[in-house]
């Protein structure tokens, strides 16, 4: 009888596993078909704050799903607890599946997830979702990169973790400069103020800029303006998280800096 339930352990052990699945940015048809087999295959769903809740009408009815938000300057599950409720849940068997907002190796932590994950013996699957930060300069109307423009794309956060030594943003602006590069800044809008007077130090104050709140979602607002007046615009138009900023060239497609605008895109009926 002992070998009987070693071997059922076993057997469920091995059943178990995880998927990190990149919701996108918000619009639920932005998921790709990979993600929505992912979700409703899932027996345990474990979603992020930021994830659209229309997403989950893909679930299957049996599935669990745990709320495990995480916002910048809110209450946020703890990241170590989120990776025991992984590890857990595989082990008994489940089809864990961690649905994040954007793409999970692109500021979602994924790394940190699968690296934990793997060193507890847990099968781990990716499956990737469009970032935030490429559906922000599509709602401009602009690319991320044009051969007359942009020869390269820089993703960088705004927040760094308490200890880490700050963005050396005017070496960044140098190089953003020199190689004719575009600046995409996630979570940037708390630390605004530091970022713009570093990128001053290197770039020119008629850079153009653009900051795009809730990208792809009906109630998205974007408003262009120019890297001298990127603080200024923040305030008067009362933007906040989530949001994303673009710098550099490519945003003047978007419409005239000299009279910024506010840029708001209705989802189709």
């Amino acid at each position: 009888m002992k070998y009987a339930t070693d071997e059922l352990t076993n057997k469920r052990l091995s059943r178990g596993r995880v998927t990190l699945v990149g919701a996108g940015p918000g619009d639920p048809e932005l998921l790709t078909v990979k993600a929505i087999k992912a979700i409703k295959r899932a027996t345990v769903l474990l979603v992020d704050d930021l994830v659209n809740p229309e997403i989950l009408a893909h679930a299957a009815t049996r599935s669990r799903i745990v709320q495990v938000g995480k916002r910048g300057g809110c209450i946020s599950t703890p990241q170590s607890f989120i990776e025991k409720l992984m590890i857990l849940a595989a082990k008994d068997g489940e089809e864990v599946v961690r649905l994040k907002g954007g793409d999970p190796f692109i500021f979602g932590r994924g790394g940190e997830e699968a690296a934990h994950l793997r060193a507890a013996g847990i099968h781990v699957e990716i499956v990737n979702g469009i970032t935030s930060g490429l559906a922000a300069s599509t709602a401009l109307g602009v690319p991320l990169t044009h051969r007359d423009q942009s020869h390269g794309v820089v993703l960088i956060t705004g927040h760094n973790r308490p200890g880490e030594s700050a963005t050396d943003w005017a070496a960044l602006g140098c190089a953003v400069e020199t190689c004719q590069l575009t600046l995409v800044i996630y979570m940037g809008l708390a630390g605004i103020a530091d970022i713009q007077s570093g990128l001053l130090k290197a770039l020119p104050s008629a850079t153009p800029a653009a900051v795009i709140q809730h990208a792809s979602l009906p109630q998205q607002n974007a408003v262009t303006c120019n890297l001298a007046t990127l603080s200024q615009t923040i305030r008067e138009h009362a933007l906040h998280s989530p949001a994303i900023i673009v710098v550099g060239n490519v945003v003047a497609g978007a419409q005239a800096i000299s009279n910024p605008q506010t840029l708001t895109t209705a989802k189709a009926a």
